[in-house]
């Protein structure tokens, strides 16, 4: 890349065919907004084969795309800030941070600083040239783990296009409400809320969201899970796990009224009062390096809160078993 512009060729793939040109293109290129990407096109940076197309043009499998990327103005609205990091990875080309809960991702109403974006250009200032300061994905202000950062925009091109391929891994431990029974994959579209636009809802209009589980252990009213995303909507997991009926416990949008389990001796219901977040943690990460193609694979380790929680499960566990071997 120099530093006016980078040459990214694409194709387009069979899922992608009929759609609209400026649609495919920030689906195939999800680090830039679709307004910018339109205004590439209209100023004639974007070819298709030989043809300067439209916005609206239909694509068609197997098409080749041209796109002269200009640089992107750094982001001043959002500061630099000397908050400290846990990195489980650096190098010149990525970071891998491990986010602790109650941790803002991007800045936004409500949160205009003291963000992962701040703390990164904090960190590498040089950041600012790159959208959202390199981040690929996102995680919730209170689900705590790992997230993978490019340094530079052709590892943000390349790793987005891992994220959109679903090559990049990502796997989480939660605690939900409920004993289940076995392992699944829920299937369930996902759309924005209709009457509250600040959730999320299982909608057939909504795009595809697949996520898989399986049951690590098993207490007397809660499982303690292992979570697989193959997609990556917003609230996914929270969302498909309340659609099952087995909510993440400490859930405040998707979580209903705290319910003291049956039975439950007071130490387990002051710990479960006291769990303020949701008990989701994003444990796992794997992708390939966007310059040398490794596989590159990092584990964060559970948080003490989260250890808390299941070191009181498995206690109030343990004296029901005794309490029912003493009868």
């Amino acid at each position: 890349m120099t530093a006016e512009f980078q040459v990214i060729d694409l194709e387009i793939p069979p899922e992608l065919a009929g759609q609209r040109l400026d649609s495919a293109l920030a689906r195939l290129l999800p680090q830039h907004s679709r307004t910018r990407i339109k205004g590439w096109i209209e100023e004639g940076a974007v070819l298709v084969g030989r043809q300067r197309p439209r916005p609206r043009d239909l694509v068609v499998a197997g098409a080749r795309v041209r796109v002269q990327v200009t640089a992107d103005e750094p982001q001043r609205a959002v500061q630099p800030e000397a908050i400290e990091l846990r990195l489980a990875h650096e190098d010149a080309d990525v970071l891998v941070i491990d986010k602790p809960a109650g941790l803002v991702v991007h800045p936004g109403a409500g949160n205009p600083n003291h963000t992962l974006q701040n703390a990164l250009l904090g960190l590498d200032p040089s950041l600012a040239t790159l959208p959202r300061a390199g981040l690929i994905h996102r995680l919730d202000k209170d689900t705590s783990g790992l997230l993978v950062v490019a340094r530079t925009a052709e590892a943000q091109t390349a790793l987005s296009r891992q994220l959109m391929a679903r090559t990049i891994s990502r796997n989480y431990l939660a605690v939900c409400v409920g004993v289940m029974t076995g392992g699944g994959t829920i299937d369930a579209p996902i759309g924005r809320n209709r009457s509250d636009r600040l959730r999320m809802a299982v909608r057939e209009s909504g795009r595809p969201a697949v996520t898989h589980y399986r049951v690590i252990e098993r207490f007397r009213a809660h499982s303690y899970l292992s979570v697989q995303l193959e997609t990556g909507r917003t609230h996914q997991i929270r969302l498909h796990l309340s659609h099952l009926k087995y909510p993440i416990v400490g859930d405040p949008v998707y979580g209903g009224r705290f319910a003291q389990p049956r039975g439950a001796g007071p130490a387990l219901v002051d710990t479960l009062r006291a769990f303020k977040r949701q008990a989701l943690h994003a444990a796992e990460l794997a992708f390939d390096h966007p310059r040398t193609g490794k596989r590159m694979g990092f584990v964060s380790p559970v948080p003490e809160d989260f250890k808390q929680l299941l070191g009181a499960l498995r206690e109030d566990a343990r004296m029901a078993a005794t309490l029912e071997r003493a009868r």
